[in-house]
């Protein structure tokens, strides 16, 4: 093994003695340059410039991705540093104990949000751009003086819901209901106050929106995905499935596109991956079963006839 790397100059010059042409890969975890070809360390003492995943807070745990202090854009004070200064002439009295202690409050608030959106964001493979404008909408919800007292984590994942509605990114509300540690009940007060306060305009959700992320879950073919794509639109069309949510329209869809293909899925593995009840999906199912010759596609390829669909 190469002998330690004390400057930064010196890491430009290293390279595998078996593949001097290889790239070096970094291994922050164990400090260590390895290299890409054949594995081989070739240096170490790589100091990690990234942050360190712990939390000292007494909150309850949770990841803190901070390695001192809060360096996130959207807090109101991001630096490193305390600062408690009383303008000139003017004493530390309670008047300015009670406005650092508030701000001091509100940051710290601030930063439990923003942990538990990263969080979630994390679980529902959510980008970034949906996990900063999550993080924007939290801190505006923080001056509404109606959720002041409502769960930090409930207008977390209220949130978060908003942000991916907003940005077109479909994801349920069963969805983050699951990655939350807030009841539903809680998080629909506290989506509907959001909503009602920030006068925040939502596009209306539609099965196309889930269709592609379902099938790709479910690794069923195009074939189907546009399949039941085109039964969920033309069933909205023929006004079949009005009053059902675009999630259930879209798992019956797949369910009925499948049972015709060669790619045949059980109801039970759809509402596991769309996270609706089996029932909801065989009532949906159910609606659009007379009329499934008019649903399918004219070109449907079908490996099964409309006749051997199952009756629920």
């Amino acid at each position: 093994m190469a002998s330690h790397t004390s400057c930064p100059n010196q890491l430009s010059k290293l390279q595998c003695s078996y593949h001097p042409e290889a790239n070096l890969i970094d291994d922050y975890h164990t400090g260590d340059m390895i290299c890409g070809d054949c594995g081989l360390v070739v240096g170490d003492r790589i100091i990690d410039l990234s942050n360190e995943w712990r939390t000292f807070s007494d909150e309850k745990s949770r990841s803190d991705p901070c390695r001192v202090g809060s360096t996130d854009p959207f807090l109101e004070e991001s630096d490193l540093s305390t600062i408690l200064q009383c303008p000139q002439g003017e004493r530390f009295n309670d008047h300015t104990h009670t406005k650092f202690y508030k701000m001091h409050t509100n940051n710290s608030k601030l930063v439990s949000g923003f942990a538990e959106i990263s969080t979630m964001a994390d679980r529902i493979n959510a980008p970034k751009s949906i996990t900063n404008h999550a993080k924007n909408i939290f801190k505006r919800v923080q001056q509404i003086k109606e959720l002041r007292h409502r769960s930090i984590d409930a207008k977390a994942t209220a949130s978060l819901y908003i942000a991916c509605r907003q940005e077109g990114v479909a994801r349920s509300f069963k969805e983050l209901c699951a990655v939350s540690s807030v009841s539903k009940k809680e998080i629909g007060r506290c989506f509907k106050l959001i909503v009602k306060t920030l006068a925040t305009s939502l596009d209306l959700i539609t099965s196309d929106d889930f269709m592609s992320r379902f099938c790709t879950n479910l690794r069923l073919p195009m074939v189907v995905q546009q399949s039941a794509t085109h039964i969920a639109q033309t069933a909205y069309q023929l006004d079949i499935v009005s009053g059902l949510s675009p999630i259930s329209v879209a798992a019956a869809a797949i369910y009925m596109a499948s049972q015709a293909s060669e790619s045949m899925i059980s109801n039970k593995n759809i509402a596991e991956i769309a996270g609706v009840a089996e029932l909801t999906l065989r009532k949906a199912y159910k609606l659009m079963l007379p009329y499934a010759e008019e649903l399918f596609p004219k070109d449907f390829n079908y490996f099964r006839h409309i006749n051997m669909l199952p009756r629920s």
